[in-house]
């Protein structure tokens, strides 16, 4: 028995290393977009309204419909699906870097500009050091988000965890559904996990 499933195993393995894979990337993509989407609605009365609807659009819809929208475009492999992931992921970082910014107490902003900082060193010595705790719940929640979406991405044939769980429903072999379900689970909770204890090293520092 135990020959009988070390495939599958090795399967799993595999597809977890290309599923942390197909989320980090499309992460780091969301992150050099978002962070400065986020910074200037936050510092950016003007420009606050329309970037702030676009994620809101953004956090309303379904993971496999933007998954699906990108087909004709981009047809079906690991490009398709990173590029929709990285859609995902934008929103929740955005939302979170403006409230970030925008909560940071005016009386420190005062205080900085009495002292006599620049607009530039305010923003690196003030802004973004008391805006970074909120600001850094974003990327958990992309984070997750990501990592839990990237199942889908099995659709579009970019692999990943998704190929166990589709394998498991469709030769109703429990064994594989429950390796590859379970598998997403963990890694999506020790990634909140280790996320969790950089949040809180963060906040120990502000």
């Amino acid at each position: 028995m135990a020959k009988h499933y070390e495939p599958m195993w090795q399967d799993v393995g595999t597809h977890a290393a290309g599923h942390l894979g197909l989320a980090g990337t499309a992460l780091a993509i969301a992150l050099a977009a978002g962070l400065p989407l986020g910074i200037l609605a936050g510092q950016v009365g003007a420009a606050r309204t329309v970037v702030l609807a676009l994620a809101s659009i953004g956090r309303t819809l379904p993971s496999l419909a933007v998954l699906m929208l990108l087909l004709p475009l981009l047809g079906v492999g690991t490009v398709p699906a990173v590029v929709a992931l990285a859609l995902l992921a934008v929103p929740p970082i955005v939302i979170a870097v403006d409230l970030g910014i925008r909560g940071v107490p005016s009386s420190a902003l005062d205080a900085a500009a009495g002292i006599g900082m620049t607009g530039a060193q305010r923003f690196a010595r003030v802004v973004a050091p008391l805006a970074l705790p909120v600001s850094f719940s974003g990327v958990r929640t992309a984070a997750t988000e990501t990592i839990a979406s990237a199942t889908l991405a099995t659709f579009i044939g970019a692999g990943g965890l998704g190929d166990d769980i589709v394998r498991g429903l469709q030769t109703n072999d429990s064994a594989f559904l429950f390796a590859g379900a379970g598998a997403v689970a963990l890694l999506a909770l020790g990634v909140e996990a280790a996320l969790g204890r950089v949040a809180r090293a963060i906040e120990a520092r502000v």
